[in-house]
């Protein structure tokens, strides 16, 4: 569990800097460039990641149940999911709705990633990294609407032709994740087959 806290701690740290830290990752970018500050940051995300992914595995061969999901959360998990994958690609299609109502899908989309997966698993070791990155997409989430509303930028423009390649390719994703077996080959778990997404 310990290597979970560590990863979760590396991680989610580093990637709080822009929003939570602004000064120290200016800091940082000043004293080392940034190009090295980019190198630095990167080298921390893959450490964390790594460490999270070891210690959530090591965490869950020794599972500390903390209560037992009924069994319509796991529908509750795959609708919430599709969302999450409309939200993440709408990141990267420039000029759709959603981006520009959201201004900030990839958050949105990694905070309801967490809810979902929270809602159909009661282990401790869930609840840490699914916690975990529910409380870090609230703050940063809040910390950007704070600086939205401090700017005075324009709204983009939006085309419904994105919006209309945001739903589908989301869509895909998702069918391919829960309908297929992409989550299965990068997970090791079915979601369908069992009583509780992971």
């Amino acid at each position: 569990m310990l290597i979970l806290l560590i990863g979760l701690t590396v991680f989610l740290g580093i990637h709080s800097l822009q929003s939570l830290a602004p000064q120290v990752r200016q800091s940082a970018i000043d004293r080392w460039g940034a190009l090295g500050f980019k190198g630095i940051y990167s080298a921390f995300s893959l450490l964390g990641f790594v460490l999270l992914v070891q210690g959530y595995a090591q965490a869950r061969l020794e599972p500390v149940v903390l209560w037992a999901p009924p069994k319509g959360m796991t529908h509750a998990t795959l609708a919430l999911m599709w969302l999450a994958m409309v939200l993440l690609v709408a990141t990267y299609v420039p000029g759709n709705h959603i981006q520009a109502r959201m201004r900030h899908p990839m958050t949105l989309s990694v905070k309801v990633w967490a809810l979902a997966h929270l809602l159909s698993n009661g282990q401790l070791a869930d609840v840490l990294l699914f916690g975990g990155f529910l409380v870090w997409s609230v703050l940063v989430f809040r910390a950007a609407r704070q600086r939205d509303r401090a700017s005075l930028s324009a709204p983009p423009r939006v085309h419904t032709w994105a919006t209309v390649l945001v739903l589908a390719v989301g869509t895909g994703v998702w069918l391919a994740f829960w309908a297929g077996d992409l989550h299965l080959w990068l997970i090791g778990v079915s979601p369908i087959a069992l009583p509780a997404a992971v």
